[in-house]
């Protein structure tokens, strides 16, 4: 409602809706100062409006009324620094729900860092929820460009995810996401946008365009955050069922601090709790939602990050009425509902964006993280896939999940399960080259990578892992040659610009070698990979000019700096850097703590000699 007339003709409502809490929508109950912008009324203010029914509903001064919003033109954190928008799509009239995923290419030429971000579903009658996820691998594309219309159905595929310590969505409710301060996410060239759209069909053809407008960083983030998720895949809710409670937990390895806190479940949950108890005993509620609503969820943002030391457990609590006393239960008469993703389905998450105290248990923290949701997410998926075994989307999600957890036998059982269902697929040819690989079986992998280009002769990132192979045999030509041509489908693409940056060098192609590597930090500006790799051409490559040497060690540097000064290869390039600037005395230095840090007698042994034939050229 803009308008005092709009106000005017829902008076009694208005009234009716305040009194009863109903409106502002506000989920969480407790302090009122535990999260920024609790929308909750205080009485004195409710009382405001029953006054304005009681008196005549006057209208104020027209004088003082401020410049309506240009919707939908007008964004509400301002001008956005990029717009992506799917192209239009018409929605089916009736069936089941939909998840169609519209694949957006990202028009950034560098490295780029999204503080903010705001979605707009396009038709919000129809759209449930949305994610959105990055994928740098040109599968998404590939998945797209084989369905005929705008995007394809299913999951996301495996290759896209969401930013590194950030969760993307889109709920009813949701207003416009702004990072921690300090905080961004990246978003590289040569990469996708993956806006997958969970549809629900109104009973007519139904139009949808949605965008995602973002705000870029000036400078990269300072600190970088970790999701922590709660979260129980194996919900079974039995017809007529009123009171079932799902739990689960987590204890944090490391100091952290908590910033964001997001629930999610579907339409019969009734309430969500989260709660932490410290190492002494003490608990505190991190969020409490006595009356869930799907239709009003939201991320809350705590007032003062939430300090949890380590050893501290992390709780969620979700209760769910399956009955017909449940006045949002979608199913009359109830019918038994299990975990998943339709509206039908029902979840139970508790999502925290966390920062670690110290930037050094960021790594413990994830890992740690990951052991305890992976188990979970393959329970959800296979529980899926009973329902839907056809679903190839599902399949290579399973897969991803069970090599990541050492399961590579699992992985390619699914991964060839994909392929019986798409033989024809060169991705699904090199996902069970992938796995083969994994295991050990390199002949049989070379014959599966041949396999999937004999399909796709330019599927990029089969001719990516054969130039690995290549390169590890030492045939460096043929490795060469593999990158270009993946070059040629990415050219924007960090890591094999890295890749054939390096054999380019091992070529005594300098000049391309040069090329390429600055290439691959023009993508990913602070890659100590990357930066040590060209500190290392252009410090030994013959007819380096002086400026040329300095930015050599000037990138090393950098590159020690990021990692610690712990990389005995980073460490060896500085001292080799060094040397050639004629700086010996430190380049010893340098190349004793490398020797330090070595992981074995076959990398120390040519680093000894360097220091032998150093120490006797400053004799």
């Amino acid at each position: 409602m803009l308008t005092y007339q709009d106000a005017r003709s829902h008076a009694r409502q208005i009234v009716e809706m305040t009194a009863s809490h109903v409106m502002p929508p506000w989920q969480p109950d407790g302090a009122r100062d535990l999260f920024e912008g609790d929308r909750r009324l205080q009485p004195e203010q409710i009382d405001v409006f029953r006054r304005w029914l009681d008196e005549g509903l006057l209208e104020g001064d027209r004088a003082r009324v401020p410049p309506q919003p240009s919707y939908p033109t007008d964004w509400e954190l301002g001008p956005p620094d990029l717009v992506l928008t799917m192209p239009p799509y018409a929605l089916r009239p009736d069936g089941p729900d939909m998840f169609r995923n519209f694949v957006l290419p990202v028009p950034v030429e560098r490295m780029r860092y999204v503080r903010a971000w705001e979605f707009r579903p396009g038709n919000a009658r129809v759209v449930h929820h949305a994610t959105m996820q990055v994928d740098a691998t040109g599968t998404s594309s590939r998945y797209d460009a084989a369905d005929q219309s705008a995007g394809y159905e299913g999951l996301v595929a495996p290759s896209a995810s969401a930013p590194d310590g950030f969760f993307l969505d889109w709920a009813p409710g949701h207003r416009p996401a702004v990072a921690v301060p300090g905080t961004a996410w990246p978003l590289q060239p040569s990469s996708d946008l993956v806006m997958m759209l969970h549809l629900r069909p109104s009973g007519r053809v139904e139009q949808v365009q949605a965008s995602l407008a973002l705000y870029f960083s000036n400078t990269p983030p300072e600190r970088m955050p970790v999701m922590i998720r709660l979260t129980r895949q194996d919900i079974d809710l039995a017809p007529d069922a009123e009171h079932v409670v799902v739990t689960d937990q987590y204890v944090v390895p490391a100091d952290v601090d908590l910033y964001t806190v997001q629930p999610h479940a579907h339409y019969i949950a009734r309430e969500i709790s989260g709660t932490a108890t410290l190492p002494g005993g003490q608990t505190m509620t991190l969020v409490s939602i006595p009356r869930w609503d799907f239709n009003w969820q939201d991320v809350y943002h705590y007032s003062t990050p939430v300090r949890l030391p380590a050893g501290s457990t992390i709780a969620m609590r979700v209760s769910y009425d399956n009955s017909p006393a449940n006045p949002r239960n979608p199913n009359s008469p109830p019918i038994r509902v299990g975990y998943g993703q339709r509206t039908s389905d029902e979840m139970a998450e508790l999502w925290f964006q966390a920062i670690p105290v110290r930037a050094v248990d960021r790594p413990l923290l994830i890992a740690s993280v990951q052991r305890k949701v992976m188990p979970e997410e393959i329970k959800g998926r296979q529980a899926m896939l009973r329902r839907d075994p056809r679903n190839v989307a599902l399949h290579d999600d399973v897969a991803v999940m069970l090599a990541e957890t050492g399961d590579l036998s699992g992985a390619e059982r699914e991964f060839r399960a994909s392929l019986a269902l798409r033989p024809e697929s060169a991705a699904a040819r090199f996902n069970v080259g992938m796995a083969m690989l994994g295991q050990g079986a390199v002949v049989e992998a070379r014959r599966w990578f041949g396999s999937a280009l004999e399909v796709d002769p330019l599927h990029g990132p089969t001719h990516f892992q054969l130039g690995l192979l290549q390169q590890r045999d030492g045939d460096l030509r043929g490795a060469s040659e593999h990158y270009a041509t993946a070059l040629g489908a990415k050219p924007r693409d960090g890591d094999l610009l890295l890749a054939a940056g390096v054999a380019d060098a091992m070529l005594g192609n300098e000049a391309r070698a040069i090329e390429r590597l600055r290439g691959a930090l023009d993508v990913r500006p602070d890659w100590p990979n990357a930066e040590a790799a060209l500190a290392s051409v252009l410090s030994s490559a013959p007819g380096r000019t002086d400026a040329e040497r300095v930015e050599a060690m000037t990138l090393a540097e950098r590159a020690n700096s990021r990692t610690g000064r712990t990389n005995a290869a980073f460490l060896d390039i500085l001292a080799g850097a060094l040397a050639a600037s004629g700086n010996l005395q430190r380049a010893i230095a340098v190349e004793r703590e490398a020797l330090a840090a070595a992981p074995d007698e076959a990398a120390r042994a040519p680093m000894r000699d360097r220091l032998a034939a150093w120490e006797k050229a400053l004799r």
